[in-house]
Protein backbone atom coordinates (compact mmCIF):
# COMPACT_ATOMS: atom_id res chain seq x y z
CA UNK A 1 0.00 0.00 0.00
CA UNK A 2 2.58 2.26 0.82
CA UNK A 3 4.59 1.35 -2.39
CA UNK A 4 1.48 1.98 -4.42
CA UNK A 5 1.35 5.63 -2.48
CA UNK A 6 4.99 6.44 -3.13
CA UNK A 7 4.36 5.44 -6.53
CA UNK A 8 1.31 7.96 -6.79
CA UNK A 9 3.40 10.91 -4.97
CA UNK A 10 6.58 10.21 -7.67
CA UNK A 11 4.23 10.57 -10.48
CA UNK A 12 2.46 13.66 -9.63
CA UNK A 13 5.77 15.26 -8.71
CA UNK A 14 6.82 14.35 -12.18
CA UNK A 15 3.56 15.57 -13.82
CA UNK A 16 3.72 19.00 -12.22
CA UNK A 17 7.58 19.25 -12.75
CA UNK A 18 6.75 18.62 -17.00
CA UNK A 19 4.10 21.16 -16.78
CA UNK A 20 5.88 23.52 -15.25
CA UNK A 21 8.71 23.14 -17.46
CA UNK A 22 6.71 22.85 -20.34
CA UNK A 23 5.39 26.20 -19.74
CA UNK A 24 8.42 27.70 -19.13
CA UNK A 25 9.42 26.35 -22.56
CA UNK A 26 6.06 27.68 -24.04
CA UNK A 27 6.48 31.18 -22.21
CA UNK A 28 10.39 31.12 -23.44
CA UNK A 29 9.23 30.26 -26.90
CA UNK A 30 6.26 33.19 -27.40
CA UNK A 31 9.11 35.25 -25.89
CA UNK A 32 11.29 34.73 -28.86
CA UNK A 33 8.41 34.34 -31.40
CA UNK A 34 7.13 38.26 -30.31
CA UNK A 35 10.54 39.49 -30.61
CA UNK A 36 11.34 37.83 -33.96
CA UNK A 37 8.26 39.37 -34.86
CA UNK A 38 9.79 42.86 -33.99
CA UNK A 39 10.18 45.27 -37.13
CA UNK A 40 10.76 48.40 -39.23
CA UNK A 41 9.18 49.82 -42.35
CA UNK A 42 11.00 52.08 -44.07
CA UNK A 43 11.04 53.88 -47.24
CA UNK A 44 13.61 54.53 -49.77
CA UNK A 45 13.95 56.98 -52.53
CA UNK A 46 15.55 57.49 -56.19
CA UNK A 47 15.40 59.83 -58.35
CA UNK A 48 17.16 60.67 -61.24
CA UNK A 49 17.01 63.80 -63.92
CA UNK A 50 17.62 62.02 -67.79
CA UNK A 51 17.18 63.57 -71.19
CA UNK A 52 13.98 62.52 -73.00
CA UNK A 53 15.05 60.38 -76.52
CA UNK A 54 11.62 60.77 -78.58
CA UNK A 55 10.12 64.09 -79.83
CA UNK A 56 6.51 64.01 -80.80
CA UNK A 57 5.93 67.67 -82.43
CA UNK A 58 2.45 67.74 -84.53
CA UNK A 59 2.45 71.10 -86.59
CA UNK A 60 -1.27 71.96 -87.43
CA UNK A 61 -2.26 74.67 -89.79
CA UNK A 62 -5.28 75.91 -90.80
CA UNK A 63 -7.05 77.46 -94.35
CA UNK A 64 -10.12 78.55 -95.92
CA UNK A 65 -11.78 78.90 -99.33
CA UNK A 66 -15.20 79.12 -100.60
CA UNK A 67 -14.08 76.80 -103.55
CA UNK A 68 -12.92 73.07 -102.20
CA UNK A 69 -10.34 72.28 -104.85
CA UNK A 70 -8.84 75.37 -104.44
CA UNK A 71 -8.61 74.63 -100.40
CA UNK A 72 -7.29 71.03 -101.29
CA UNK A 73 -4.39 72.82 -103.65
CA UNK A 74 -3.79 75.15 -100.72
CA UNK A 75 -3.69 72.01 -98.20
CA UNK A 76 -1.29 70.58 -99.94
CA UNK A 77 1.10 73.53 -101.23
CA UNK A 78 1.28 74.38 -97.47
CA UNK A 79 1.77 70.85 -96.64
CA UNK A 80 4.61 70.43 -98.83
CA UNK A 81 6.20 73.97 -98.23
CA UNK A 82 6.80 72.43 -94.03
CA UNK A 83 7.99 69.48 -94.80
CA UNK A 84 10.86 70.92 -97.19
CA UNK A 85 10.85 73.22 -94.58
CA UNK A 86 11.82 70.05 -92.23
CA UNK A 87 13.67 68.34 -94.11
CA UNK A 88 16.32 71.22 -95.23
CA UNK A 89 16.69 72.17 -91.53
CA UNK A 90 17.67 68.37 -90.56
CA UNK A 91 14.86 66.27 -89.96
CA UNK A 92 14.75 63.27 -91.49
CA UNK A 93 11.82 62.56 -94.29
CA UNK A 94 11.12 59.37 -92.41
CA UNK A 95 10.19 61.37 -89.01
CA UNK A 96 7.29 63.14 -90.85
CA UNK A 97 4.16 62.17 -91.48
CA UNK A 98 0.82 64.05 -92.75
CA UNK A 99 -2.55 63.39 -91.44
CA UNK A 100 -5.74 63.38 -93.60
CA UNK A 101 -6.90 67.03 -93.89
CA UNK A 102 -10.23 67.75 -91.51
CA UNK A 103 -12.62 69.58 -93.90
CA UNK A 104 -15.74 71.79 -93.02
CA UNK A 105 -18.31 72.62 -94.97
CA UNK A 106 -20.47 75.33 -93.06
CA UNK A 107 -23.32 75.13 -95.86
CA UNK A 108 -24.15 71.81 -94.33
CA UNK A 109 -24.10 72.74 -90.75
CA UNK A 110 -27.33 72.21 -89.41
CA UNK A 111 -27.07 75.11 -86.66
CA UNK A 112 -27.42 78.90 -87.75
CA UNK A 113 -24.72 82.03 -87.67
CA UNK A 114 -23.49 80.19 -90.90
CA UNK A 115 -24.79 82.96 -93.13
CA UNK A 116 -22.64 85.76 -92.50
CA UNK A 117 -19.36 83.41 -92.69
CA UNK A 118 -17.12 84.21 -95.21
CA UNK A 119 -15.63 80.98 -96.28
CA UNK A 120 -17.78 77.49 -96.87
CA UNK A 121 -15.46 75.44 -96.42
CA UNK A 122 -12.85 75.71 -93.84
CA UNK A 123 -9.54 72.91 -92.99
CA UNK A 124 -7.17 71.90 -90.55
CA UNK A 125 -4.13 69.17 -91.66
CA UNK A 126 -1.51 68.22 -89.29
CA UNK A 127 2.12 66.98 -90.11
CA UNK A 128 3.77 65.44 -87.38
CA UNK A 129 7.32 64.75 -86.42
CA UNK A 130 8.55 61.97 -84.46
CA UNK A 131 12.03 62.20 -83.95
CA UNK A 132 14.60 61.00 -81.50
CA UNK A 133 16.67 64.57 -83.24
CA UNK A 134 15.42 66.43 -79.95
CA UNK A 135 17.53 69.24 -80.19
CA UNK A 136 17.63 69.56 -84.50
CA UNK A 137 13.66 69.76 -83.58
CA UNK A 138 13.83 72.18 -80.63
CA UNK A 139 16.15 74.69 -82.92
CA UNK A 140 13.65 74.58 -85.74
CA UNK A 141 10.50 75.23 -83.94
CA UNK A 142 10.95 78.84 -83.39
CA UNK A 143 11.57 79.21 -87.27
CA UNK A 144 8.42 78.25 -87.82
CA UNK A 145 7.50 82.09 -88.05
CA UNK A 146 9.30 82.29 -91.11
CA UNK A 147 6.63 79.87 -93.09
CA UNK A 148 3.70 81.96 -91.19
CA UNK A 149 4.90 85.05 -92.74
CA UNK A 150 5.02 83.38 -96.28
CA UNK A 151 1.02 82.92 -95.34
CA UNK A 152 0.18 79.78 -93.74
CA UNK A 153 -1.82 80.05 -90.95
CA UNK A 154 -0.27 77.74 -87.71
CA UNK A 155 -2.87 76.72 -85.00
CA UNK A 156 -1.87 76.12 -81.50
CA UNK A 157 -3.21 75.74 -78.12
CA UNK A 158 -4.89 72.88 -78.36
CA UNK A 159 -4.65 69.56 -76.98
CA UNK A 160 -3.66 68.07 -80.50
CA UNK A 161 -0.92 70.37 -80.99
CA UNK A 162 0.64 69.71 -77.89
CA UNK A 163 4.42 68.60 -78.35
CA UNK A 164 5.64 65.71 -76.18
CA UNK A 165 8.51 64.71 -75.40
CA UNK A 166 8.90 61.07 -74.01
CA UNK A 167 11.86 58.92 -72.23
CA UNK A 168 11.73 54.59 -73.51
CA UNK A 169 14.66 53.88 -71.96
CA UNK A 170 13.53 53.26 -68.20
CA UNK A 171 14.72 50.08 -68.36
CA UNK A 172 18.26 50.90 -68.66
CA UNK A 173 18.03 53.07 -65.28
CA UNK A 174 15.45 50.52 -63.30
CA UNK A 175 18.27 47.88 -61.76
CA UNK A 176 19.98 51.07 -60.35
CA UNK A 177 17.64 52.94 -59.37
CA UNK A 178 15.82 49.86 -57.13
CA UNK A 179 19.38 48.84 -55.62
CA UNK A 180 19.74 52.76 -54.54
CA UNK A 181 16.54 52.91 -53.25
CA UNK A 182 17.39 49.58 -51.40
CA UNK A 183 20.27 50.94 -49.80
CA UNK A 184 18.81 54.55 -48.98
CA UNK A 185 15.78 52.40 -47.00
CA UNK A 186 18.72 49.91 -45.15
CA UNK A 187 20.22 52.98 -43.82
CA UNK A 188 17.49 54.57 -42.73
CA UNK A 189 16.40 51.51 -40.67
CA UNK A 190 20.17 50.96 -39.79
CA UNK A 191 19.49 54.10 -37.80
CA UNK A 192 16.42 53.59 -36.56
CA UNK A 193 17.68 50.37 -35.41
CA UNK A 194 20.85 52.18 -34.21
CA UNK A 195 18.75 54.56 -32.10
CA UNK A 196 16.44 51.76 -30.63
CA UNK A 197 19.24 49.65 -29.23
CA UNK A 198 18.41 46.97 -31.83
CA UNK A 199 20.08 45.04 -34.47
CA UNK A 200 18.71 45.14 -37.98
CA UNK A 201 17.93 41.90 -39.07
CA UNK A 202 16.23 40.52 -42.53
CA UNK A 203 13.99 41.51 -44.83
CA UNK A 204 10.36 41.00 -43.95
CA UNK A 205 8.84 41.91 -46.88
CA UNK A 206 9.85 44.52 -49.47
CA UNK A 207 7.67 46.13 -51.78
CA UNK A 208 8.93 48.27 -55.20
CA UNK A 209 6.74 51.66 -55.84
CA UNK A 210 5.97 52.31 -59.42
CA UNK A 211 8.18 54.61 -61.21
CA UNK A 212 7.37 57.89 -62.28
CA UNK A 213 8.50 59.99 -65.52
CA UNK A 214 7.88 63.93 -65.35
CA UNK A 215 8.54 66.92 -66.37
CA UNK A 216 11.66 68.80 -64.29
CA UNK A 217 10.17 72.22 -65.02
CA UNK A 218 7.65 73.49 -67.71
CA UNK A 219 10.54 75.44 -69.45
CA UNK A 220 12.67 72.21 -70.06
CA UNK A 221 9.93 69.65 -70.88
CA UNK A 222 12.67 67.43 -72.72
CA UNK A 223 14.47 67.01 -69.19
CA UNK A 224 12.74 64.68 -67.06
CA UNK A 225 12.32 63.53 -63.26
CA UNK A 226 12.40 59.71 -62.73
CA UNK A 227 11.40 58.72 -59.70
CA UNK A 228 10.81 55.19 -57.77
CA UNK A 229 10.00 54.66 -54.17
CA UNK A 230 10.61 50.97 -52.50
CA UNK A 231 9.39 50.00 -49.37
CA UNK A 232 10.69 47.63 -47.40
CA UNK A 233 10.17 46.11 -43.83
CA UNK A 234 13.37 44.67 -41.75
CA UNK A 235 13.03 42.09 -38.77
CA UNK A 236 14.90 43.92 -35.59
CA UNK A 237 16.34 41.59 -32.55
CA UNK A 238 17.71 42.86 -28.92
Amino acid sequence: METRKSAGVFLGISIAIGLALLGFQLANAAISVKQFERSVTVKGLSEREVMADIVLWPIQFSAASNDLSALYDTIEKNTSDIQSFLVENGIDPDDISASAPAITDKSAQQWGGNDSAKYRYTATQTITVYSENIDTARAIMPQLSELGKQGIVFTSGSYDTRTEYIYTRLNDIKPSMVEEATQEARAVAQKFASDSDSQLGKIKRASQGQFSITERDKNNPHIKKVRVVSTIEYYLSD
